[in-house]
């Protein structure tokens, strides 16, 4: 049997996800929970593959052992007019194999994302990405309301899952209550996997 793990998975092109991201694994840690953080390579818009097989620097690739093996995800996306960016999305697509073998099933899963502003589709996205979950036969976890951040903040922050507002400066550092909601999905969702067998 593995060691438990969360898997947090994200694609970030200025890193407010990536900070998203990392403020989950804080929260996962603090339940004593292993996390392996990854990411997934840029797509080009020509037919060959334009990034290198490992990163030059920051989180490694996902690879589909990493999925198969994780006890649960936290998969993250900037959003892209309503939906999740086209690299996390080509990883997804790429899944198929995993989903026949239900390799994802009754894992634990939540997700989050960030937005230029306030009306960016923040929670189409969130759906989006619940969507992959839900088809994977994963459990969905969201940022509960007892957070009480989720009543105060100004920002960023849904009851589908963590997220950021960059505004009009390009901001990518986490507001207190977007950090604290981060936090307190990853301790909930590591809270679950740690009470599953």
């Amino acid at each position: 049997m593995h060691e438990k793990y969360l898997l947090i998975l994200f694609y970030s092109g200025t890193g407010a996800v990536k900070n998203l991201a990392h403020a989950i694994a804080d929260g996962a840690e603090k339940e004593s929970l292993a996390v392996k953080i990854r990411t997934v390579p840029k797509v080009s818009s020509n037919a060959e593959a334009t990034e290198p097989s490992v990163p030059e620097s920051g989180e490694v690739y996902c690879t589909k052992k990493d999925l198969i093996n994780c006890s649960g995800l936290a998969l993250g996306s900037p959003t892209r007019f309503g939906s999740m960016a086209a690299p996390m999305k080509y990883f997804l697509d790429s899944t198929g194999e995993l989903w026949a073998n239900n390799e994802l099933e009754n894992k634990p899963g939540c997700v989050f994302t960030s937005t230029g502003s306030m009306h960016g589709g923040q929670e189409m996205t969130l759906f989006n990405m619940l969507t992959f979950l839900l088809h994977h036969g994963m459990i969905c976890v969201g940022s509960p309301y007892s957070v009480k951040a989720m009543n105060e903040t100004k920002s960023g922050g849904t009851p589908y899952g963590p997220s950021h507002v960059s505004s009009f400066n390009n901001s990518i550092e986490l507001t207190p209550h977007e950090y604290e909601i981060a936090h307190a999905t990853g301790q909930r969702i590591a809270k679950i996997i740690n009470s599953l067998d």
